[in-house]
């Protein structure tokens, strides 16, 4: 794929996704200038002339407007994918014509007979495309796959759903996930926010509540970009008051089982751990069982040494930092003993124990029956082999907060 020089950003060399111009006149993808000024550079990478206080980004309507206009056309081609990565009797489809704007038009077909046949054989292409091609990738952002992709994940429920329909349902998920930007800040993700209609909002919890393990970890994985993106706040807290969502949500925490389910309850933690971030939604979290889920998978993960244990601690510190989200973890059998295993584990990282730490302190300043539960399970000993390793500095200053707490009693 040939694409003209000036669409090109002068950092990543990768055509613009958001095309932004410096006070010194010269234009930079927006998540590469950003990192480049977050680094600490006052200096325009092109021409090293000083910005000084000068770092206002402009968006550049005008290249970005002329990108889109060339992406519309069907002059430009799709890199040839392996030959194993579309079936022969696909390749006679229409899929296989050679631009972006034909195989959009294949996924946005109606449902007229074989149209799933011609949707799963332009989604692997999708997906060839996106692994083996980072222009490909930004092409189809920009061209607007996104929008058109989550429609197919997020439809009503066909009557008899054939084989081809939920291959068309999980592949789509796949490819949606592919071509994810990967900064929360991106304005691209706000095609999410099709789920605030209700029928794709029921769609999704079908599909975490039916799909398979791919599926629901990938709608993890969803759910997590929800939480922390900057254009979909309103959506996570719309998501976070479905008692539905929550009902399907739960038991994929604590669910121990074969790799594929572990991987769809660690995607799982992950998104809980995102939405409690944000203190609206932790009541309905703490309503419909998350601190109790979370313990238990905690036990699980702990033993196989696997699982998403810093997600899970960070959720229920956050969680234990409301009342009721504290007596949630005094009633949670074994979750101070868990707390307390968490605090110094060679094989866990910093940041595990220090939402350990922070959780116990939040608890045990609040009940004495929690400080003797904690001294009856180790903790001292567990802060004190904390404070002898190299953890952070937040992490040390709770673990003595909490030996200060615990030497009171």
């Amino acid at each position: 794929m040939s694409i003209p020089h000036l669409f090109r950003c002068p950092i990543s060399l990768d055509i613009f996704t958001d095309p932004v111009t410096l006070c010194t006149g010269q234009t930079y993808d927006r998540p590469c200038i950003e990192r480049w000024l977050a680094a600490g550079h006052r200096t325009c990478p092109v021409t090293m002339q000083p910005l000084g206080d000068a770092t206002v980004l402009v968006p550049n309507r005008t290249l970005r407007h002329l990108i889109e206009r060339w992406l519309s056309t069907d002059q430009h081609h799709l890199p040839e994918p392996a030959a194993t990565a579309v079936a022969t009797e696909e390749a006679e489809s229409d899929a296989e014509e050679p631009s972006l704007g034909a195989l959009k038009r294949c996924l946005q077909q109606t449902d007229a007979a074989g149209a799933d046949k011609v949707r799963v054989g332009a989604l692997r292409k999708v997906m060839t495309l996106a692994s083996e091609s980072d222009v490909g990738r930004a092409c189809m952002l920009q061209l607007g796959f996104l929008p058109v992709l989550l429609q197919l994940v997020f439809h009503a429920p066909s009557p008899m759903p054939s084989k081809c329909h939920t291959e068309v349902e999980e592949l789509a998920l796949q490819c949606t996930l592919s071509l994810m930007p990967s900064s929360a800040a991106s304005p691209q993700l706000g095609c999410l926010n099709m789920l605030k209609n209700e029928a794709s909002l029921a769609s999704f919890v079908r599909l975490l509540e039916r799909g398979r393990s791919r599926t629901k970890a990938g709608l993890g994985r969803l759910l997590e970009t929800i939480a922390t993106a900057a254009e979909t706040r309103e959506l996570a807290l719309v998501v976070a008051a479905s008692p539905r969502v929550w009902q399907a949500l739960v038991p994929l925490l604590q669910h121990d089982g074969p790799a594929p389910d572990a991987r769809a309850s660690e995607a799982a933690v992950r998104a809980v751990a995102a939405i409690c971030a944000m203190e609206p939604a932790r009541g309905r979290a703490i309503h419909h069982g998350a601190v109790g889920a979370l313990f238990k998978h905690l036990s699980w993960a702990s033993a196989k040494n696997g699982g998403a244990v810093s997600s899970a601690l960070a959720a229920v510190e956050a969680m234990a930092a409301s009342e009721a989200g504290r007596r949630a973890v005094l009633r949670s059998p074994g979750a101070m003993q868990a707390l307390v295993r968490h605090v110094f584990m060679m094989s866990s990282s910093n940041d595990g124990s220090e939402h350990a730490v922070a959780a116990l302190l939040a608890v045990c300043r609040e009940s004495r029956a929690a400080r003797s539960e904690a001294v009856g399970a180790g903790v001292v000993t567990q802060l004190l082999l904390l404070l002898q390793s190299q953890c952070g500095a937040r992490a040390n200053a709770k673990a003595r907060a909490l030996l200060k707490l615990l030497k009171s009693m």
